[in-house]
């Protein structure tokens, strides 16, 4: 029983020293960088605010977030603080501005995070395409994957290809050079993740696994896991001469050792510092890598940090 408490004091300890250390970083170098004073007009349509015919794919800090479709997971107040990531429907995430989803799903169409679950991804699907209706030149990059544990759905290919074909962008390399206008009426980037069926086809509707990559560290310590972004970052070839999205996650992930265990609390110790986190970027030589920028609980400010530097890079200032 001691030892059991020395280590739960020791996990506050340790907790405490790495949102001190998040702390003066930011104290001692800031959060500008260029882009950080722009705020788009409307962030429903930021990316038509930017001049879809000056936007190539490769200049965009696409905001994400992470779990997205964890809005109503589990039982309120029960099972759900252990799992949301998200407070909003995909519909009001694509309004405040996120332009890339990430949904996990199961054998059954459902929505899942580990054990728990929420609605079919149905619901994502209509939330995509009434937001589509409503706007005319925003691009979003839906990420389905299902989750650890679990079989895929069956055909489940042709149920998103039937469900969004007239919005999909072809797999193509040649893609993340073009612009949105080039790209456009096409409007949905679609990676389909399976365990076990076969990955999408070159050249087909849907792309494969390869084509969305990050470094996922699994820990609750907030400078430890803003650290390890960085190294992994700082590891990628710059955006203008890849062919594949790379993610960063400005997020911290609850553990069964902590006292803390709910989400959001434990991701609140790293949501605030990603300004400072593309600032570090800037201030170490490697801005140029930053991609996907994902986060849990999205707010207007992380979307205007995402929309300022992409039209910093867009006006050539980045």
């Amino acid at each position: 029983m001691g030892s059991q408490v020395s280590k739960q004091i020791a996990r506050r300890k340790a907790v405490s020293t790495e949102k001190k250390a998040l702390c003066d970083l930011c104290e001692n170098f800031g959060v500008e960088f260029p882009g950080c004073d722009y705020r788009p007009q409307d962030r429903k349509k930021w990316m038509a605010g930017l001049n879809p015919e000056k936007v190539h794919l490769n200049k965009i800090l696409w905001p994400g977030t992470h779990d997205s479709a964890t809005n109503k997971i589990g039982i309120p107040c029960i099972t759900r603080p252990f799992a949301q990531c998200q407070s909003l429907s995909i519909y009001k995430q694509l309004v405040l501005g996120a332009r890339v989803i990430d949904i996990r799903i199961q054998e059954d169409r459902r929505v899942c995070h580990g054990i728990l679950l929420t609605y079919s991804v149905d619901v994502v699907i209509n939330d995509v395409k009434k937001f589509l209706a409503e706007t005319d030149s925003e691009i979003i990059i839906l990420e389905i994957r299902t989750e650890f544990g679990h079989e895929d759905p069956p055909e489940f290919d042709k149920y998103l290809e039937e469900q969004l074909g007239e919005f999909l962008i072809h797999q193509d390399d040649n893609a993340f050079n073009k612009t949105i206008a080039e790209l456009l009426p096409k409007r949905v980037i679609c990676v389909w993740k399976p365990r076990k069926s076969p990955q999408p086809k070159a050249g087909g509707p849907l792309w494969s696994a390869g084509y969305l990559k990050d470094n996922w560290v699994d820990t609750d310590l907030p400078s430890t896991k803003f650290d390890s972004n960085i190294k992994h970052l700082s590891q990628q070839p710059p955006v203008t001469s890849r062919k594949f999205f790379y993610r960063v996650e400005n997020t911290v992930t609850p553990k069964a050792d902590n006292p803390v265990v709910c989400v959001k609390p434990v991701t609140g110790r790293i949501h605030g510092y990603a300004r400072l986190f593309i600032n570090q970027c800037y201030s170490k030589g490697f801005a140029d890598r930053l991609q996907i920028f994902s986060t849990d609980f999205i707010d207007g400010d992380f979307v205007d940090a995402c929309v300022g530097l992409t039209h910093a890079r867009v006006e050539g200032k980045a």
